[in-house]
């Protein structure tokens, strides 16, 4: 895949999926990788499926034990913020309160450490 697609792809995942202050962006982007290094494309197979939802869950349980949520609206509790469809300008100021740097951050090493301990079969990283 390449950064011109990779952008496309996560486009949507800002505020909680397009601002709708639900899952947090991170938090699905990291789901996304793990379909694209560990899915099994139509997963017909119930068996696999129940893996793969089992891999996701132990990532979303990795990532609520550091942040107690996934969910964008809980993650920036205490912040000024909006479900409108109109994203912020990204200043110098809107990244010193954003605390989104370290949710990402929080993703990366989670994913970071499964894959290391998890290898997935026949996926090129």
């Amino acid at each position: 895949m390449d950064e011109e697609l990779a952008k496309r792809l996560s486009s949507s995942f800002g505020g909680g999926m397009g601002r709708l202050r639900e899952v947090c962006g991170t938090c699905s982007a990291m789901f996304m990788v793990a379909g694209i290094l560990y899915g099994e494309g139509t997963e017909t197979d119930h068996a696999v499926k129940t893996e793969h939802y089992k891999r996701i869950q132990y990532l979303a349980e990795e990532f609520r034990k550091q942040h107690e949520t996934i969910v964008c609206r809980d993650l920036l509790k205490g912040l000024s913020v909006t479900s409108e469809p109109i994203p912020e300008k990204r200043t110098e100021q809107y990244y010193k309160v954003r605390p989104c740097v370290k949710f990402v951050r929080t993703a990366a090493e989670i994913l970071d450490r499964y894959l290391e301990e998890n290898p997935p079969r026949g996926a090129e990283l």
